[in-house]
Order: structure tokens, then sequence, then C-alpha cells
């Protein structure tokens, strides 16, 4: 099995690609996030953030994108492609690039260093931090992603992407077809979950996760380790069961 983005990912419609352009295996890209929007980043919320932080009325940008009152854009380190939509109680710090026709619905936290396609929804409670939504990516609910990428996916509520271990070791990634683990070099990586991943609600990726596309896990599973394309993961009488997804 290989790691390419291109193994997980159409990217023909990520705007960013580039990103993935020099690297061998797509976790690689982690600690390239923050650095890469700094250099192609268009700010455009300066004007409306003249009086503080808190939003305090409606504002329409140029580009039609909405803020509504009530959300907190903490610098101007942040760019609102257009038609994006930021529901009051939403808070972003940058540096952020939210991608056209998305979401960044009420109470959702984005914490800097997070790039998002086109139609991405960071859903009510959602918290992001370092991570790559490549478009139509949805976590609607009360999800947690942390270094991650995520394509085309749609997260259940409450699905978490945990990317730090208890121990604090440097995550590894096991390989399905030679069971040789891959050190990652990072002691913080959550998930890759590639393009048509279902999670279930509640449903946990442990730390260096790696979901091929089409994957599909079950609610209240806990997910580790990586899974071919088109693998469904759930139990069965208490037997973990996998089978393939039609």
């Amino acid at each position: 099995m290989t790691f390419k983005a291109e193994d997980f990912f159409d990217l023909s419609g990520f705007p960013h690609r580039e990103i993935f352009k020099d690297v061998e295996t797509v976790w690689e890209v982690l600690p390239l996030i923050g650095g890469y929007i700094k250099k192609h980043i268009k700010p455009n919320v300066s004007d409306i953030r003249n009086g503080g932080d808190l939003i305090t009325e409606k504002k329409v940008l140029e580009n039609g994108a909405v803020v509504h009152a009530g959300a907190l854009l903490m610098d101007d380190n942040i760019e609102l492609g257009p038609g994006v939509v930021v529901e009051p109680g939403a808070m972003i710090t940058g540096p952020v690039i939210i991608g056209e026709k998305s979401e960044v619905r009420q109470g959702a936290y984005i914490r800097g260093k997070v790039i998002t396609g086109p139609g991405c929804v960071i859903g009510h409670t959602t918290e992001i931090k370092n991570a790559i939504m490549t478009g139509k990516s949805k976590a609607g609910h009360f999800a947690y992603i942390g270094d991650s990428i995520l394509g085309s996916v749609n997260l259940g509520a409450g699905t978490k992407l945990a990317n730090f271990k208890l121990s604090e070791d440097i995550i590894n990634v096991i390989n399905p077809d030679t069971r040789h683990k891959i050190n990652t070099g990072l002691r913080k990586f959550g998930a890759i979950l590639g393009d048509g991943v279902s999670t279930g609600c509640n449903s946990v990726m442990m730390p260096g996760t790696i979901l091929g596309k089409n994957c599909m896990v079950y609610p209240n599973f806990t997910v580790r380790g990586t899974w071919e394309n088109g693998t469904i993961i759930k139990w069965n009488m208490g037997t973990l069961e996998l089978e393939g997804r039609k």
C-alpha cells in the first residue's frame, strides 16, 4: 500500500493541492500547513474587525461571504472565500483559509493552521486545528479534528480524531501489506480519511489512523491502524467484523 495524497483524495477541485506536490507520504504535509497558509493567504477580514474581535452586526464581504453578529474573528490572518457563512458564536483564530461556500456553524472553534476546500462544513461545537479538508468535507456536530487530513467525508456527530498518544511517543503508521511500522516523526497526528469515508456517531479514530476511500465506521467504535479502501468496521455480537463496502 502506498500513502500518496492521490491514493486518498481527488485533488482536482482542491485549490491548494500544491501543498502535496513534493511529499512522499500524505502526513508529511501536517507540519507544512502553517507555512503554506502564510505564503498563500489573502486575508480579507481586517475591515470588519476594526471594532474588535467580536462582530457586533452582520457583515457581508465583497465576495459575498457573510459573517453574522456574535462571531469572533481573533486576528486578521483569515481568508473567507466567496459565499462562506460564519454563524453566531463561531470563533476563528488564524492563519486560516476557508474555501468557497463553506459553512462555519454556531459554536465552531477553528484554532488556526486550517485549510478547507469548497463546500465544507465545520459544524456546531466542532473544533479543528492544523488540518486540511480538501472539499465537501462535513463535520456537522460535536467533532474534534486535530492534525488530520480529510477528503470528501461525512463525520457522524461526536466523531473524534485523536491526535496525541497518552505515552507521548512518536506515532507510527502500519502498512497493511507488510505489517511494518512506518515512523512518521510526528508526536501529533490524528487521521487521514479518504474520499467517501463515513463515520458513525461517537466513533473515535486513534492517533495515526488511516482510512482508505469509501471506508465506513459504525457508531461508538474506536479505530486504530490502516484500513484499505471500502472496508466496513463494525461490531457483531461483541466481535470485530470487517467486510467490503458495496
